[in-house]
């Protein structure tokens, strides 16, 4: 399922928020809207998705810094900074955050009003994102890519690619949420089926990343 959110959305969005603004503070907001960019992991080791969020701005008719304002916050890899992020966009008195899943929780637990716009390869219903796929409801919309449903068909294709192979490798972020639980499980119980032998090695951070390869090296991969 993937839901998108275009020019008339994020007008809907931003004009909204701007509606919904007190009189009295009205007066000492910015001559733009500004758009809370948030992340719990480093924007230096993603700069792509910050390239390409401008690029779909700039294709719904929004470019920053002449008819829109962004806020970048990034919790640097520790989640638990993500309530004070989210609070000092709030105090920024953002029209709107956008966030990966972790990040969209925040703002979420944070606000029931302030819109939020979320990316997740999370189930955003499991998560607690949304209410449900065809309501949504709440103040949260955005893109799923539901990543943790085809889970173990990704295991069955690898399996067809390489038939031989007895021992799968895993990386998992136990950070995440119950949604990744759920796709662990799924996932070792097809390699059970399949009579395969599956390695599940946890990842917090970018930085795991090599230390966790290292394992696998060490283990025969």
């Amino acid at each position: 399922m993937t839901v998108t959110i275009g020019r008339r959305e994020l007008l809907a969005a931003l004009g909204g928020a701007a509606a919904a603004w007190p009189l009295a503070a009205r007066g000492q907001q910015p001559a733009m809207p500004v758009i809370g960019f948030l992340r719990d992991t480093s924007l230096a080791n993603f700069a792509h998705l910050v390239t390409g969020f401008g690029q779909g701005l700039k294709e719904a008719g929004f470019i920053e810094g002449q008819n829109v304002l962004i806020e970048y916050r990034s919790a640097e890899d520790q989640a638990h900074r993500l309530p004070a992020l989210v609070a000092d966009l709030v105090r920024q008195q953002v029209a709107l955050i956008v966030g990966n899943t972790p990040s969209a929780l925040a703002a979420k637990a944070a606000t029931t009003t302030l819109p939020i716009v979320f990316v997740t390869g999370n189930d955003p219903v499991i998560s607690g994102l949304v209410a449900s796929l065809n309501r949504p409801g709440g103040n949260a919309t955005g893109v799923s890519f539901l990543s943790s449903a085809v889970g173990t068909k990704r295991l069955e294709l690898l399996h067809q690619l390489v038939p031989k192979a007895a021992t799968i490798a895993m990386l998992v972020d136990p950070n995440t949420t119950t949604d990744a639980e759920r796709e662990l499980r799924d996932v070792q119980a097809a390699a059970h089926a399949s009579g395969q032998e599956l390695i599940v090695v946890e990842v917090r951070s970018d930085r795991d990343i090599e230390a966790a390869f290292a394992t696998f090296t060490q283990r025969g991969f």
